[in-house]
C-alpha cells in the first residue's frame, strides 16, 4: 500500500489534502503520472494546510448556501452553443468548462469545472442533464441544452 496526499479531487477517493492508502499500482501507474497525488512524506504537512487552506476558499461554506446555489441551478438551465455538422454531430464535445462558463454567462454562481460530472460525453445537440457536486452532501441537476453556433 503506498501513502499518497491528493492534490486533486479523485471521484469515489477523496479531495485536495486528503492523505489516502491506495494500492501500489494504482498510486504508480495513474494518480502520480497524471498529477492527481504526491508522494506523503513528513515534511509534506505544510504542502497538506496550503492545499486544504485554498480548498477552503473556493468551497462553499454552508450546507444552506450550498442548498440555494442548488435551487437555483435546478431553477435555471443553461444554453452552449458548438459548432455542429449535419444530422446535429458536434465537432468534438462540450466540456465541463464549457458548461462552468455558460452558467456564469446566464448570472448564476461561479461553479468549478472539476465539480461537474458528466455522465456520457455530449456530441450532439439536444438536452442533457449533468451532475454538480456543490458540498459533501449537496449536489445539482443542472439541464444544459446544446444549440448550433
Amino acid at each position: 500500500m503506498a501513502k499518497l496526499i491528493l492534490t486533486h479531487e479523485v471521484t469515489g477517493l477523496g479531495a485536495p489534502g486528503d492523505v489516502v492508502d491506495v494500492k501500489d499500482g494504482y498510486a504508480r501507474n495513474y494518480l502520480i503520472p497524471r498529477s492527481l497525488a504526491t508522494p506523503w512524506s513528513k515534511g509534506a504537512e505544510k504542502e497538506i494546510t496550503a492545499i486544504r487552506r485554498a480548498r477552503k476558499t473556493r468551497e462553499i461554506a454552508t450546507l444552506d448556501d450550498a442548498r440555494a446555489v442548488r435551487d437555483s441551478l435546478q431553477a435555471s438551465g443553461v444554453t452552449v452553443s458548438a459548432k455542429a455538422g449535419n444530422g446535429g454531430r458536434l465537432f468534438g464535445a462540450v466540456t465541463t468548462a464549457e458548461i462552468a462558463d455558460a452558467v456564469k454567462a446566464a448570472g448564476g454562481p461561479s461553479v468549478d469545472r472539476r465539480k461537474i460530472e458528466v455522465a456520457q460525453p455530449i456530441k450532439a445537440l439536444g438536452q442533457y442533464e449533468v451532475q454538480v457536486r456543490l458540498h459533501p452532501e449537496v449536489s445539482a441537476k443542472l439541464k444544459v441544452t446544446v444549440v448550433a453556433a
